[in-house]
């Protein structure tokens, strides 16, 4: 290594990596396309190493530039919350907070939480980070996550606020026109909604009798918010969150007594951020919150 690059030039490995191409990089980071290539030249200067070929897709990593995208992803997270936290103030009730949580949770459960909460605290602004993978928050990529998975790691601050319900949900539409079933082994001829490409969702299903064939499903997508949208749009039943089938439009469960699958539910953020007043006031709210929506029957 020749020098120790700079920050600058990681963040533009990362935009390259994750754009394909010099040109979607230098747009989404706002700077131009020559500025971008210098960067990448000087990082495989200062790393001794050539990082991308040229296909006819774009620019491919190589193998050395593979394995420094997991370390480069770290110094982006330290980098935001570095950001976070002088962003405002420590003491006080001003400043963002990054939220993890899935795409579920994110999308349709932390909205009205979180409006609830700047309603009383304006100070504060949210960042929410979605996915189905568990956040970091030891490599800060969040500063607070709800996670339906007991956390692991010791230097965390975890509450248990309860379990989120899963059961077989229809719109009363689709009952209608269809008829409504007794039992899961009465549900040859209905329209199924299930997984696509993504198998290992079914694993939770299998001492409910529900079936576990994807070839059942008339409806196979792996998107979760999707997957709502379908029954309640009456494509067929589906499996959903209990606190979400209650809303309008208002879902009808069947099999609740075999159909019941709790998930466990966590609200953690890192130790060290205790102290900081908007982390502790927005982690409590949601705790409150997250258990409220966890004793929906």
């Amino acid at each position: 290594m020749n020098q120790t690059p700079a920050w600058d030039h990681y963040r533009s490995f990362l935009a390259v990596v994750e754009h394909g191409s010099l040109s979607g990089a230098a747009r989404a980071l706002g700077l131009t396309q020559p500025t971008l290539a210098r960067h990448v030249e000087q990082l495989e200067a200062a790393l001794g190493a050539r990082l991308f070929t040229r296909s006819p897709q774009g620019l491919d990593p190589t193998d050395p530039a593979q394995r420094l995208v997991p370390h480069a992803k770290t110094m982006a997270a330290a980098a935001a919350a570095a950001s976070r936290a002088v962003d405002g103030d420590a003491a006080t009730l001003t400043g963002t907070v990054r939220i993890a949580a899935s795409d579920v949770v994110g999308a349709l459960v932390l909205p009205g939480m979180l409006r609830d909460l700047r309603a009383v605290q304006p100070g504060l602004s949210f960042e929410l980070a979605l996915s189905n993978e568990a956040s970091d928050l030891l490599r800060r990529e969040a500063d607070i996550a709800i996670r339906m998975m007991r956390p692991e790691q010791s230097a965390l601050v975890a509450k248990r606020v309860g379990e989120v319900m899963l059961g077989a949900f229809a719109h009363p539409d689709y009952l209608a026109r269809h008829g409504t079933p007794d039992l899961p082994d009465d549900l040859a001829g209905h329209d199924l909604i299930g997984v696509d490409r993504d198998l290992s969702a079914l694993r939770g299903l299998d001492v409910t009798g529900f079936p576990l064939d994807r070839a059942s499903f008339a409806y196979r997508l792996d998107n979760q918010i999707a997957h709502i949208e379908a029954i309640r749009q009456g494509l067929g039943i589906g499996i959903c969150q209990v606190g979400l089938a209650a809303r309008a439009p208002r879902l009808t469960r069947l099999f609740a007594d075999r159909v019941a699958i709790p998930l466990e539910t966590w609200v953690t953020m890192h130790e060290d951020l205790r102290g900081d007043a908007r982390m502790r006031v927005t982690f409590d709210h949601l705790c409150r919150e997250m258990a409220a929506y966890c004793r929906i029957a």
